[in-house]
């Protein structure tokens, strides 16, 4: 019998002992969440084509033509604002949050003071025509898109010249800075396709300072690795917690840094925790389809019971890890499978009718959807490279020039994040399985019972009988928590529906060690999610606290502490974090 597992000590691997010549930047305190705003994981569904770009800026020129009162206005409203601006009565400033032109010469220095007001007053009258025109929506919305890109593009931030803390930096450095960013520019267009780095990929070693939690494969498959988790507790709850990741990026963002593992909060709270890791596709694998990674899920969830001696478990998904999760738990309940008693769905969206109001949710039309399921058929998957490229583009500020200044005009290597490496770690999704998702989009099958069949199974969530908890992030942008509320009401009005205070992958990753966390909880038993919100319990702390009580009463009896990885049915295999993680 083997001894009980004990979490290791991360190493120091040979690269994060170089001495460098020039440190990477601490991350500052929105780097966490610019990077929950990169995440792939709730979007690997659409990637826009340049057509789409194309026509927003016919769409553009076909507003001034169509509209040339407004146009007129507005361009009498851009010279009445520069006439402000050159005489020093503007007011404008940048909006909250905006930290482009945190440097204190914007304000101190005229001349940089009002090369960032006329910015402003260009940006408002180009967004006051589009919003005013009479455009349709989904030219109105391609419209916004390129004129915000093209905005962003020529902020005085992005020059050398015209940005004071990159040539305050560069007059510092004799120059050093300038020559750094250079080589930092000519090694992106060489290796990174031309965009900047978001992260020093020599900072981090999966194994070793990421995904390091103790434990071992107990089952495989072609698709699925399932890894379970040594206890760090004397005595553990019987029902085993499955946890289901998205099938876009890699398991691990349960399993981060230990000061932010949720796998190591659980196990600590004596919760026996097993998290799926799915197998990165590659062409040969184009006709695996949700169905496939049901009955893959479906192998993996008998072979935790029997590891366990548990006849059924809570099964958690992610992003579309959650949609793969409710899918199985749906065809369970055709069959009248009792397998899954409990399910935790976090920023996850199962009612497509309510994404129109989200940046890629008003681009998605039958010409888009159709293009993209050609694009990942002719290829044999969709490669989350590409998807991470086009999603970039969609928030520039936040995912180009951010890096951009800080790459090339400072001369700084990219910052060393955790949660950034996980971003870049992003994964392919076979060709059959992208279709499936974009299929969603017109045929709803969550909420119109039917409509999808797996296995042999129909698809509906009303024949789910089991108590459900569900998370948003309030200022989520990839999965609205709005959108994510409607799920919480597919599950049924004894749903838990929590709305944590930050943002998409910020929303799970938030441990009780964040000062900053906050939650307003309560059932959905409401016609809408503004009415919960104001009916809602708000607690401060971690949302993880609340959710580790409403496990414990669901999880069965406790029992012993396993002394064991696996069984003589599945036994123990590869350490955690298993093989399929490090497929490129």
């Amino acid at each position: 019998m083997a001894g009980k597992p004990r979490p290791s000590t991360p190493k120091e691997t040979a690269t994060t002992m170089i001495k460098r010549k020039r440190p990477a930047p601490a991350p500052d305190d929105d780097t966490p969440e610019r990077a929950s705003r990169h995440t792939l994981a709730l979007n690997p569904l659409i990637n826009l084509r340049p057509e789409d770009f194309v026509q927003g800026a016919k769409a553009i020129l076909k507003a001034v033509a169509a509209n040339p009162a407004i146009a007129g206005r507005q361009a009498g409203r851009f010279a009445g604002d520069l006439r402000k601006v050159i005489g020093g009565k503007s007011d404008k400033a940048p909006a909250s949050g905006d930290k482009r032109f945190a440097d204190k010469t914007w304000t101190a220095s005229p001349l940089h003071r009002r090369l960032m007001q006329g910015y402003f007053a260009m940006g408002d009258a180009v967004g006051g025509f589009v919003e005013q025109t009479s455009l349709s929506d989904l030219d109105k919305s391609r419209a916004q898109l390129v004129t915000t890109m093209l905005i962003d593009a020529v902020a005085p931030t992005n020059g050398l010249l015209t940005n004071p803390a990159a040539l305050r930096q560069a007059l510092d450095t004799g120059g050093v800075s300038v020559w750094e960013g250079a080589k930092n520019f000519a090694r992106d267009l060489a290796k990174n396709r031309g965009l900047p780095s978001q992260v020093d990929l020599t900072a981090f070693k999966v194994g070793e300072n990421l995904a390091n939690t103790p434990g071992a494969v107990v089952f495989k498959n072609q698709l699925i690795e399932v890894i379970q988790y040594g206890s760090l507790s004397e005595t553990v709850k019987q029902r085993p917690l499955v946890i289901v990741p998205p099938q876009i990026n890699k398991y691990y963002a349960v399993d981060l840094s230990p000061d932010k593992s949720m796998v190591r909060y659980l196990l600590s709270s004596g919760i026996q925790t097993f998290c799926v890791s799915w197998r990165n596709p590659t062409a040969a694998e184009r006709d695996w389809g949700l169905d496939t990674y049901v009955a893959a899920l479906d192998e993996a969830i008998d072979a935790v019971c029997e590891i366990t001696g548990s006849p059924d478990v809570t099964l958690m998904g992610s992003c579309s890890g959650g949609i793969t999760a409710a899918s199985y738990a749906a065809t369970l309940a055709a069959r009248r499978q009792a397998k899954v008693k409990n399910i935790v769905l976090a920023v996850c969206v199962l009612n497509y009718q309510t994404m129109g109001d989200s940046t890629l949710g008003v681009l998605i039309t039958p010409q888009t959807v159709a293009a993209a399921k050609k694009a990942s058929s002719l290829r044999g998957v969709l490669d989350g490279h590409d998807l991470a490229r086009m999603f970039a583009w969609m928030r520039p500020n936040d995912l180009i020039w951010n890096y951009w200044v800080n790459n090339y005009l400072m001369g700084n290597k990219p910052p060393a994040f955790d949660i950034l490496y996980w971003n870049a770690d992003t994964t392919r999704l076979p060709a059959r399985l992208h279709a499936d998702y974009l299929d969603f989009y017109f045929s709803n099958p969550f909420v119109n019972a039917g409509a999808l069949t797996l296995n042999g199974a129909a698809v509906d969530m009303g024949k789910v009988e089991a108590d459900s908890y569900v998370v948003a992030g309030v200022t989520d942008h990839i999965t609205p928590w709005k959108s994510v509320f409607q799920t919480a009401k597919i599950l049924g009005e004894k749903t838990t529906f929590i709305l944590s205070n930050s943002g998409h992958l910020q929303s799970l990753l938030n441990p009780p060690t964040n000062p900053k966390a906050s939650f307003s909880t309560g059932t959905i038993a409401h016609k809408d999610a503004d009415q919960f919100l104001a009916d809602a319990e708000r607690r401060g702390g971690s949302w993880w606290l609340h959710w580790r009580e409403w496990l414990e009463t669901r999880s069965r009896e406790t029992v012993a502490a396993p002394s064991r990885l696996g069984s003589d049915a599945h036994p123990a295999t590869t350490p955690a974090p298993g093989t399929y993680v490090y497929e490129k």
